[in-house]
């Protein structure tokens, strides 16, 4: 496990665009984040291709990840922001140079489409990798709750998930440790499989959904993807968060439907990650435990900062 550097007031944080193109009002979304975050005493430099969209629909696989390769080699950016979501972050793995950033970890970060490319990173490098929020949302989001929990982590080195009044709920009981891993949940299932799968043994995996996109049928269908692929019989844990749809189905209600009382494994819920105004981060590659017979039922057991 490689633990990225905290940041310190000047330092250099560096913006790229793995998913969709910054085009329209993101144009002027980014430059409002940027000097919310430059007010708080940062320098921010955007990658070469953020505006490009070379396809029509995103930039290219090939600028995207040469974007991502150079933040990292570059001696001046101190960590990495995801400016927003979109499709085809997945896009840019062939072309990521993994020894290029096992070789310079620093912290990276996002949430929603960038699951796939923390998770990736990760996986093929041993750095601890964040999921939370976009550079995007510091300007949109309608509290500073997100961008306040990321100057937390990043700044302050807090190892703590989330504030002392959130609540969470036990969907099943039990305790267990292990790394986490996961993120949104469209795109973890793909990751189950294939090449660039990841490895979900002995994890626990935390889930998130944007429910104005993802219906409970098609949640269904993502569910049991992974139950036929054997995913529930290695993971330790699962920690669910945030999804809200017109029907008022929850994902818990979902999962728990799925895999029923066949996993005895602990189940969490909580609305602090995901597509929601408040966004934890959360460290990719750090061991947690979870233990339902507390009132905060997951913390951290290692250190994801330095």
């Amino acid at each position: 496990m490689i633990i990225p550097n905290k940041i310190q007031i000047g330092d250099t944080i560096g913006v790229v665009a793995p998913s969709d193109p910054i085009i329209g009002k993101n144009k002027e979304e980014l430059q409002r984040a940027k000097e919310i975050v430059q007010k708080s005493g940062f320098q921010v430099k955007f990658s070469k291709n953020i505006y490009a969209n070379s396809n029509g629909y995103s930039s290219t696989a090939q600028e995207k990840a040469k974007d991502i390769n150079e933040m990292f080699k570059d001696k001046e950016v101190k960590m990495i922001w995801c400016a927003k979501g979109g499709e085809n972050s997945n896009s840019t793995f062939a072309f990521l140079d993994f020894p290029c950033i096992q070789q310079n970890p620093k912290i990276i970060c996002g949430y929603s489409d960038a699951t796939s490319l923390v998770n990736i990173i990760s996986a093929n490098t041993g750095l601890v990798t964040f999921y939370g929020t976009n550079f995007k949302t510091i300007a949109t989001d309608k509290t500073n709750y997100s961008y306040q929990e990321a100057l937390k982590r990043f700044l302050w080195g807090s190892q703590v998930l989330g504030t002392e009044e959130e609540e969470y709920l036990t969907i099943q009981e039990g305790q267990a440790e292990g790394e986490l891993i996961g993120g949104n949940l469209s795109i973890i299932k793909s990751l189950i499989t294939g090449k660039y799968q990841i490895n979900v043994k002995d994890k626990i995996l935390f889930l998130e959904e944007f429910g104005l996109e993802t219906s409970p049928a098609l949640i269904s269908n993502y569910i049991y993807y992974m139950k036929q692929n054997e995913i529930f019989d290695h993971v330790k844990g699962i920690w669910v968060g945030n999804y809200q749809h017109e029907s008022n189905i929850t994902l818990e209600q979902i999962i728990k439907d799925v895999i029923g009382d066949e996993y005895k494994i602990p189940i969490i819920k909580s609305n602090n990650f995901g597509h929601t105004e408040t966004k934890t981060v959360i460290p990719i590659g750090t061991k947690a435990r979870i233990d339902t017979n507390k009132s905060r039922k997951i913390e951290l057991i290692e250190d994801c900062i330095k």
